[in-house]
């Protein structure tokens, strides 16, 4: 992975001390909160119901396990004892003090991290594939384009104060796990006639109020025109992005109010203006970048062992056909560590856990560890004789739950328990979703099966594309959960359809197993997927189990 450069090194501390500076002003009364507010965002550092909140960039998701044991240090020494990974493949601290930050911001740069432009209207965290380097139907590993997006965003003078935050995602395969349509940019790794690698560039995506799909303005861009090209974006949307209303500042907005053919043709203009004015340098910088990213020393050894393991031991095997994926070699696999444990909050690690997991990296993964933007623990490479003993050490972890893909396996953000924007609890109800699916033992019957719960209409638990979407919301003083149905955040993203009135805080979980039963009474196969079976029906027969004995005219 990329080590920080000296100028790296440099930067981050001086950004340290000039925030140390501002939470002294802020302490002693100089500054008052109005005026500390956008340096303390600027930093990473919200303000929430209870507590102020740190929030810690882990680039395009890649980490290693030094950083991952100063994360549990910084957990148990000015927090609580644990962190909270999220979908942009950061890390949250739910309860810094404010006098702490400044300590916890030096502990990060001691290790190469730092929580710049994790907050306010500038490129945010530039999210990657969780199994970048790693996958069997990878075209390349996209991380050292997205080290170069992360070099080239931050603190760039022209887009630190854009209309409104902007994010990038990218991934290197053709099939999306990064949700690259649902992004400001979403780059998707492709080959052109002749065989070369390029990115399709996508614009325009985005969840929140106004869901959108991005629209394509590239089908091909070679690797070498990204950087102008993904600049000319962001050069259109500065100039054209709203400032007057900030719930019509996202470029999804932009690209909807100006049309996806007009916006094409100001890229690329722009781009065609910037171009010439990239003469190479950038380039001689993604070599620099590519040769840290070279693969580790990977074994050679038998794999008998882990084939007998695998038909031995049931329980074994049920983790393994859930939380294992192919890598590009025969003889390794993908690991998926749940942090989905049932009646658990879901992403959140404990500073033991965290610390298990660094650990398991330096024994069997050559050291690398993925943060995924379904909130889970990714280690890449791990050859298949040491899975029993890995999946051994997870189980007494408690982090050898058998579900990823899974019902269970819910992404939820931080709702109503710690938000000051949330209008509903979600991390409750993802709790009692999995609890309920555990004790009925269907999970495993119904196979893949994505639930995303989001506390307010900010959409951070990304509902909109779930397959089971649940948006927690306010009517008059009374939580209610409005549910989506079909979303989808691969590489046929789809925003799910809503099917009509919420439902209580009580009422919630029987619906989704309505839902669910549902789904088990029409599918034509035990192979065919929930999305598939909804995808085939349509929305109706769901509507139908979902408001059983309610008058048609309520359910309309």
């Amino acid at each position: 992975m990329y080590s920080y450069s000296e100028f790296d090194e440099a930067f981050v501390r001086e950004r340290v001390a000039q925030f140390t500076q501002q939470v002294e002003r802020r302490l002693d009364g100089s500054l008052t909160e109005d005026e500390f507010r956008p340096l303390r965002l600027m930093n990473g550092l919200y303000l929430q119901l209870h507590a102020y909140m740190l929030r810690v960039a882990i680039p395009y998701g890649t980490i290693n396990p030094h950083q991952m044991r100063q994360l549990a240090h910084i957990a148990d020494t000015w927090d609580k004892g644990y962190g909270h990974f999220t979908t942009r493949q950061n890390i949250q601290f739910n309860w810094p003090k404010l006098q702490d930050v400044p300590a916890m911001l030096q502990a990060l740069a001691d290790v190469g991290m730092h929580a710049i432009q994790t907050s306010g209207n500038c490129v945010r965290n530039v999210t990657a594939d969780h199994f970048a380097g790693a996958a069997a139907d990878e075209i390349e590993d996209p991380r050292p384009v997205a080290e170069l997006l992360r070099q080239w965003s931050t603190d760039h003078p022209e887009f630190q104060f854009l209309p409104r935050k902007f994010k990038i995602a990218i991934t290197g395969s053709p099939n999306d796990r990064a949700v690259t349509r649902a992004h400001d940019i979403g780059l998707r790794m492709v080959r052109n006639a002749a065989g070369e690698p390029g990115f399709e560039v996508m614009v325009g995506g985005g969840l929140g109020r106004t869901p959108m799909i991005a629209h394509t303005v590239r089908d091909f861009l070679p690797k070498a025109d990204l950087l102008p090209y993904v600049e000319a974006v962001l050069s259109v949307y500065n100039t054209l992005g709203r400032r007057d209303n900030k719930y019509k500042a996202r470029i999804k907005i932009t690209v909807h109010e100006t049309g996806k053919e007009e916006i094409t043709r100001l890229i690329e203009d722009r781009f065609a203006e910037l171009r010439p004015l990239f003469g190479g340098n950038d380039q001689t910088l993604l070599a620099e970048i590519e040769a840290a990213f070279a693969p580790p020393a990977f074994l050679s050894a038998p794999t008998d062992g882990y084939d007998a393991f695998y038909k031995a031991d049931p329980v074994f095997r049920a983790w393994a056909d859930t939380n294992l994926h192919a890598h590009k070699r025969a003889d390794y696999a993908i690991v998926t560590v749940s942090l989905k444990a049932h009646g658990e909050t879901p992403g959140d690690a404990t500073s033991a856990q965290m610390r298990e997991i660094a650990a398991l990296a330096e024994d069997y993964g050559h050291s690398e560890l993925r943060i995924s933007h379904e909130q889970n623990v990714i280690l890449p490479h791990v050859h298949k004789s040491h899975l029993p003993a890995l999946h051994a050490r997870l189980v007494k972890a408690g982090l050898g739950t058998a579900n990823v893909g899974l019902i269970s396996d819910i992404i939820a953000c931080p709702g109503m328990d710690y938000c000051a924007l949330a209008t509903a609890r979600s991390i409750p109800i993802a709790q009692q979703i999995a609890t309920r699916f555990d004790a009925l033992d269907l999970e495993h019957e119904i196979g893949p099966l994505k639930i995303k719960i989001s506390g307010c209409i900010n959409a951070c638990g990304h509902h909109h594309v779930g397959h089971i979407g649940i948006l927690g919301l306010d009517r008059a003083g009374v939580e209610n959960y409005q549910i989506t149905l079909g979303g989808d955040g691969t590489e046929t993203a789809t925003i799910g359809e809503k099917t009509g009135p919420g439902f209580a805080y009580d009422e919630i979980v029987p619906a989704v197993e309505r839902l669910v039963r549902a789904y088990l009474s029409l599918r034509s196969s035990a192979e065919e997927t929930f999305l598939e079976t909804y995808r085939r029906t349509g929305i109706d027969p769901f509507k139908a189990a979902l408001y059983e004995g309610e008058d048609e005219q309520d359910a309309a």
